[in-house]
């Protein structure tokens, strides 16, 4: 009898350690449904219904009712190009379609060249800059709120859908989708609540009035009502980009194209506009000017003008973008013009920049960007290959330029130019293609923002008995001409034809640009998805190249397609 019932006390001892460990690890496995993101010895920050207190870098201040946030944390959740500039101390912060720059204890801002006064201005303590955000609403598009009870600020983007709904009944809000939750917040019958997403589990995350995010059981809720819509934009093109270049100069006027139509063309870019020595913005469009305009829309055709600063030398194009001042008078011109004249967009192709003014020219077309972005119109900035150069291949950040703008528009071509020590061709399709996967990988810009700009001309070398170079003149794709006894010779590396003969004392050297290398080019935009091409320049082009270039577009677009089937 003893011995059973020493058996039976064994057999109670392991089964109370079994629940003992049963228990333990329960609590283990659901002591984090307990744990709250919310921080109760801090204001917390709850942005578009993310708590993001434990991501601050510094604490959210309140002052005088005014709500700050550190210079570091608007960088972090708003504008990652947040900026002092310094030759005015102005803090310069760009979003969506606004352009903001404030300065320290200031009662004004200036928001897209307008100024506004506000109640309280930025502040610095501990060598920390803080934006006063409750007075900048209008900045970042968004509602901000302070929930003193709870300690919580809320802020919500004003392009993102909002959806509310009632609670059926009283309900206890969970940290997590559990029901073995920590409940951060209580909500009574009645009351409305955003809700911000429902899971497979049946649990809906929601916001209370309080501030508080967790989940509740979705069958809880009832009249779900979508007070803000999601705001979309379409883009102006839909499908690859088929553009050109327009060239000519302040002193031409623009052609007289009414009767023409360009098969496949969807964006034209005419030269009206270029720059003072002081970086004043000049243009040449004229009647001529408004008939070209009236001509492209006519056929459907986007207007992209130009903004050049050829006529101009690197130190005024230095000068330009190193003051402040000045990239905001260019930048007011460039808005006047796109609505004086009902333009579309923006091409910038600013050409020889010193290499240490990188940074500077990024911030003229960061700057740009919201006030094109306001107007609706399309904003296209050119770069020249990666390689070469610092003062033509180095002073460009693509990374930047590629992220900001619309398109970023690889001029892919004068791998032999002007200043080319020996022979070569203009742009061989090895060394397009090395390019553009460099910009791609290298410098991270999206494949779908780049335009290819291809070459409708080529260059006629012309070296003497001793070598030397005596001429390296451009020929048009519609002008070249090769000799009745001279062969083309395939080169499959560059995908182009080339010729080379004796006259007199002299050999010449051709490296062919025709339907045949353009082809092979614009094959480019399929095999990487980018967003199209770009051609320099209209009238230079052979006879059915726009067939050619339009058939290699389509290809592309029915590639993705398919893809997305």
């Amino acid at each position: 009898m003893k011995e059973k019932m020493k058996k039976e006390n064994v057999i109670k001892r392991i089964v109370i350690v079994l629940i003992l460990l049963a228990i333990a690890v329960f609590v283990l496995i659901k002591a984090q449904n307990y744990l709250k993101e919310k921080t109760d010895e801090t204001i917390n920050l709850v942005i578009n219904n993310n708590n993001v207190t434990a991501r601050l870098k510094h604490e959210v201040k309140i002052k005088d009712g005014t709500i700050y946030l550190s210079m570091d944390d608007v960088e972090n959740f708003f504008d990652k190009y947040i900026h002092i500039e310094e030759d005015t101390g102005e803090i310069v912060t760009t979003y969506e379609t606004k352009m903001a720059s404030l300065g320290l204890n200031s009662n004004k801002v200036t928001i897209n060249g307008s100024v506004k006064k506000i109640n309280a201005g930025a502040i610095q303590e501990d060598d920390v800059i803080y934006l006063p955000m409750s007075e900048m609403t209008d900045v970042y598009n968004m509602e901000i709120a302070n929930i003193e009870q709870n300690k919580i600020i809320t802020i919500d983007s004003l392009n993102r859908e909002q959806i509310k709904a009632y609670a059926k009944s009283n309900l206890s809000v969970k940290w997590k989708n559990e029901i073995f939750s920590k409940t951060v917040d209580k909500v009574k019958k009645g009351d409305i609540v955003i809700l911000i997403s429902e899971d497979e589990k049946g649990w809906a995350k929601i916001r209370t009035e309080n501030g508080e995010v967790g989940y509740v059981k979705a069958n809880k809720l009832a009249n779900h009502t979508t007070v803000r819509e999601e705001l979309t934009i379409e883009p102006q093109i839909s499908g690859k980009v088929n553009m050109f270049w327009e060239y000519f100069s302040q002193y031409v006027q623009a052609p007289d194209r009414t009767g023409q139509t360009i098969e496949g063309v969807n964006a034209v870019s005419p030269s009206f506009f270029y720059l003072d020595d002081d970086g004043t913005l000049k243009e040449n469009v004229g009647n001529s000017g408004i008939a070209y305009i009236n001509w492209a829309h006519s056929n459907g055709y986007k207007v992209w003008p130009m903004v050049s600063n050829s006529d101009i030398s690197i130190d005024e194009t230095s000068a330009l973008l190193n003051s402040y001042e000045k990239r905001q008078a260019l930048i007011e011109s460039i808005v006047e013009k796109c609505v004086e004249y009902g333009l579309d967009g923006i091409n910038i192709d600013f050409e020889e920049i010193y290499e240490k003014d990188k940074d500077k020219y990024s911030r003229f077309i960061i700057e740009l960007e919201p006030r094109m972005k306001e107007l609706g119109a399309v904003l296209s900035v050119d770069v020249t290959a990666p390689d070469g150069d610092p003062n033509w291949s180095l002073c460009y950040d693509r990374n930047v330029l590629g992220d900001v703008a619309d398109y970023l528009v690889f001029m892919a071509y004068d791998q032999h130019g002007t200043s080319s020590t020996s022979p070569g061709t203009t742009a061989g399709y090895n060394w397009v293609e090395t390019s553009l996967k460099k910009i791609i990988e290298y410098d991270v810009v999206d494949s779908e923002k780049i335009i290819l700009g291809i070459p409708f001309y080529t260059r006629q070398w012309t070296t003497n008995s001793n070598g030397q170079i005596t001429g390296k003149g451009v020929v048009s794709m519609r002008n070249i001409t090769i000799p009745n006894n001279v062969e083309k010779k395939w080169d499959d590396t560059l995908k182009q034809y080339y010729i080379e003969y004796a006259s007199g004392r002299n050999t010449i050297r051709m490296w062919i640009e025709d339907a045949t290398s353009i082809q092979a080019k614009v094959s480019l935009v399929k095999q990487y998805n980018l967003g199209g091409t770009s051609g320099w320049r209209k009238d230079m082009e052979s006879d059915g190249i726009w067939k050619v270039i339009s058939d290699g577009l389509k290809q592309a677009e029915q590639q993705i397609q398919e893809e997305d089937k």
